[in-house]
């Protein structure tokens, strides 16, 4: 009994209860090393359905709330959809019930907006997410607004109305119910016993628990095989004191009390107290930093700090401009590689600091001029007291921030503020090329490269900005105003001094750009020609195409403006043809059908790109494309309308009227295709008047003529052009109708001078387009009804098609029956043998000839 019991001195209990007590206790002792695994039992809990509905969508909940931390949107589309699965099963329990939507139900929702909103802004973040994110962050975004706008868009409104009113009350009786409706066995904790009475209690306490407990034995054993119940009790009573020790939270600070400014970070101490500060030191203070540059764990934005730090210190101790100047060339390629990623830009911070230091870098050199600055002087060399000559390129700098202020440019949202307040730093780093420019100058020891290099990027700064002085009043203009002349000027240097085909290349296409912007043709185009760039570009850099295609865009673009229509569709062709062209002027990505690029090919594409202020209008470009092939393919249409071998001047124009027959209706115009597709077909019957209405009206003067300089003067060139056209295509057309025509007449069908119709039909006449004669006297156009009738054609094309296909059935019968070969053969030998025999005679002249001569030779 003191084996497994408490022990008992009583005497009054008989063996046989012994003998009970010990059996009832093995049986329970069987009992309990089956069931307790584990000291403390899992309560068992009655549920409603409605807490275990709500259990689930808390549950669904908690794993949206993961995956928006780590913003995996693949993920919280997926949990958004288990959530509306979840919530459709519960709203039948809560609608038997009549229970409203839970609070935290419409909380997540608000929150799930929130968060969707706000990464849908990020740009930035979009732009780096993976395709299968972005892709689940549009359908989650569609989904979720479709979901709200159903269901719950008046709960989530009355809750960000209220978010807090009645999240407490619901949340009280949340718990009330719970209390409720969960049923728990009250478990009872034992009293600590005196040591005198332990003996002489403990089997009455036994025996008492043994009766209460007939039901569940399990209870009994766990009791008395417990060891240390009380020290253990002690311990868990003081864990959770522990656990529920209330914070202690400070006093708020009263509002009457000032604020004091906390520096968070502080600067770098580079010098001890009483260190005596000299250039030397400064120096190697600055070398030792410098050193660590593009080692692996340099921290960029402290070495920013000390070069920083150390300027000031400089400036403090009056030790002079070159070491000022000396850390600058420092600082400014450590500024530019705070940034390690070359596909990104800098901040916009950075970006502020580094004009900054450059500005003063420049102000330091022209205001020492006896300083001598250059990659050309060794660092051993280098001299920072009296006669000072430091290391270092100006050039290449500038050049840097050029790249830079591109890729700034190229990663802000063109049609945002942010873009316009960074393209207002444009004049500041062209005023830094120009001054970088005299300085460059001003130093003997300067090279013609370094010379051509800083003149091609104020080329490329100014080749693209159009002035409107320049066509309309150039003598106003001086030499330092007029970009045409400073354009001159530093091409012509380039073209005699530069050493390497790219930089001239480049010159050259800039100057065709500039001078085709401002309407001088003959000029960029004899340029263009006597370059023969379109022999050699296919050899360049992709940048230099980039620039050909740009320059002959613009050369297309200024032909149409001069009146010059096949000259302009001779330069345009290539750029529509493809329907590549915003891909080819870098405006833009297209998608490719055939392949994926890889996303090495996409960042240096994107890295191509040109800014939003330089692109040319797409929809100008291809509008006097189309244009210009109307001019041209109608007339020809109409003059070989019966040839079954004409060409195609333009597929792309073909293209479009094909697409338009098509359509089974076809109603008023409104695109600029479409109002294009309809001039021309009423070119093709020879009526100008509705051909220059569809051309020429509100809406093309607000899409394409507005964007012309002097679209007056053009509108009517094209007035013009389209009355000839209109001429040719009707007598082309109408020919046949005719005896004769008189001219008066179509000076007044057509609107055009006497002098332009007779200019025009004898053009036709001399060229053989048109079979007929002036008649001067009488003003009259003859036809001599040489051309063959529409039904004469028809029947030349169907003879022709019938002895060709005669022509190849001769030929596969001949071929299946073994034939075809041997008469081949044979008919080649015969014409051989008839060569030989005709040239017989002229071989023996020649050879009697030869022999007369050589007997006079030798007489």
């Amino acid at each position: 009994m003191s084996k497994f019991f408490a022990a008992s001195d009583s005497d009054s209990e008989t063996s046989s209860d012994e003998m009970i007590q010990d059996h009832r206790q093995i049986r329970t002792q069987a009992v309990t090393y089956q069931w307790s695994d584990s000291e403390d039992e899992e309560k068992r809990v009655v549920r409603s359905m409605k807490d275990k509905r709500f259990d689930e969508i808390k549950n669904v909940i908690k794993h949206v709330t993961n995956h928006k931390k780590i913003k995996d949107m693949a993920k919280v589309l997926s949990s958004f959809e288990d959530l509306c699965k979840v919530y459709e099963k519960s709203r039948r329990v809560l609608e038997k019930e009549s229970i409203s939507t839970p609070r935290f139900f419409i909380k997540c929702l608000a929150e799930l907006e929130d968060f969707i909103n706000e990464v849908w802004e990020d740009k930035e973040g979009k732009k780096l997410m993976s395709k299968n994110n972005a892709k689940s962050l549009t359908a989650l975004r569609q989904k979720f607004r479709k979901f709200l706008k159903q269901s719950f868009e008046n709960e989530v409104n009355n809750y960000r109305a209220a978010p807090d009113g009645e999240e407490v009350e619901e949340e009280s009786e949340e718990g009330d119910q719970e209390k409720v409706d969960t049923v728990v066995p009250k478990e009872e904790v034992p009293k600590e016993i005196p040591e005198e009475q332990s003996d002489s209690d403990s089997w009455f306490e036994s025996s008492s628990s043994e009766e209460s407990s007939d039901d569940d034995p399990e209870n009994l054993t766990l009791e008395y095989f417990r060891k240390n119940r009380t020290a253990d009790g002690d311990s868990k009573k003081k864990k959770t004191e522990k656990k529920k020790k209330p914070k202690e939270f400070k006093p708020i600070r009263d509002s009457d009390e000032e604020w004091t400014e906390v520096t968070s970070v502080e600067r770098p101490k580079l010098f001890p107290k009483d260190a005596e500060i000299t250039i030397e030191a400064v120096l190697k203070k600055m070398v030792e930093f410098v050193a660590t540059r593009g080692k692996k764990g340099t921290d960029r934005y402290q070495m920013v700090e000390v070069l920083v730090e150390l300027r000031k210190i400089c400036f403090a101790h009056n030790l002079g401009d070159g070491i000022q100047i000396k850390i600058l060339f420092s600082l400014l390629p450590a500024i530019f590689d705070y940034n390690p990623n070359m596909a990104t830009c800098m901040k916009s911070e950075m970006w502020e600091q580094t004009l900054i230091c450059m500005e003063e870098l420049m102000e330091l050199l022209e205001c020492n001029p006896d300083i001598h600055v250059g990659e050309h002087i060794p660092e051993d060399s280098e001299c920072l007291e009296g006669e000072v000559r430091i290391r270092g390129s100006i050039l290449s700098l500038v050049e840097r921030l050029d790249e830079e202020f591109t890729k700034m440019l190229q990663s802000v949202d063109a049609h945002s503020t942010d873009y316009v307040e960074r393209l207002r730093d444009e004049r500041k780093v062209y005023e830094l090329i120009v001054r970088t420019e005299k300085y460059i100058e001003s130093k003997f020891y300067t090279t013609s490269d370094e010379i051509c290099r800083i003149y091609l990027k104020r080329i490329e700064y100014i080749h693209y900005k159009f002035d409107a002085k320049v066509v309309d009043d150039p003598s106003k203009l001086t030499e330092e105003d007029d970009p045409v002349k400073i354009m001159d000027r530093l091409s012509k240097y380039i073209y005699t001094k530069d050493m390497t085909d790219r930089i001239r290349t480049r010159a050259i296409l800039c100057q065709i750009y500039h001078h085709a912007i401002h309407d001088k043709w003959f000029e960029a185009r004899d340029l263009m020609l006597m370059s023969h760039l379109q022999d050699t570009i296919a050899h360049s850099d992709v940048p230099t195409q980039i620039l050909y295609n740009r320059a002959m865009v613009q050369l297309g673009l200024c032909a149409f403006r001069q009146g010059h229509i096949k000259d302009a569709h001779n330069c345009l062709v290539d750029m529509q043809s493809g329907g590549r062209s915003k891909e080819l002027l870098a405006q833009g990505l297209l998608m490719q059908r055939a392949h994926e690029r890889t996303a090495e090919q996409e960042k240096l594409e994107k890295r191509r790109q040109i800014p939003y202020h330089r692109h040319i209008n797409l929809e100008l470009l291809e509008c006097v494309y189309l244009i210009s092939a109307m001019l041209l393919e109608v007339p020809y249409l109409a003059a070989h309308e019966l040839d079954a071998r004409r060409r195609m001047i333009s597929k792309n124009f073909h293209h479009v009227l094909r697409l338009s027959e098509k359509q089974a209706v076809v109603g008023p115009p409104e695109t600029m295709r479409e109002h294009i597709v309809a001039a021309s077909k009423a070119m093709k019957v020879g009526d100008w008047l509705a051909c220059k209405q569809y051309l020429i009206n509100e809406k093309m003067q607000q899409k394409v003529w507005s964007l012309i300089h002097k679209s007056t003067a053009v509108k009517s060139m094209l007035e013009r052009k389209i009355q000839e056209e209109s001429l040719r295509t009707y007598l082309f057309t109408y020919a046949h109708v005719y005896n004769s025509l008189s001219l008066e007449s179509v000076c007044f069908q057509f609107e055009l001078p006497m002098s332009v119709v007779h200019s025009i039909i004898s053009k036709m006449i001399i060229n053989e387009e048109l079979m007929a004669s002036l008649d001067e006297p009488t003003k009259t156009l003859v036809m001599h009804r040489t051309e063959p009738t529409h039904v004469q054609a028809l029947c030349l094309q169907l003879s022709e098609k019938v002895s060709n296909l005669i022509e190849t059935n001769e030929k596969l019968a001949e071929m299946k029956h073994g034939s075809y070969f041997f008469k081949q053969n044979n008919s080649n030998s015969g014409q051989q043998q008839n060569r030989q025999n005709e040239d017989y005679p002229r071989r023996s002249q020649t050879q009697q000839r030869g022999d007369r001569q050589r007997n006079v030779r030798f007489a």
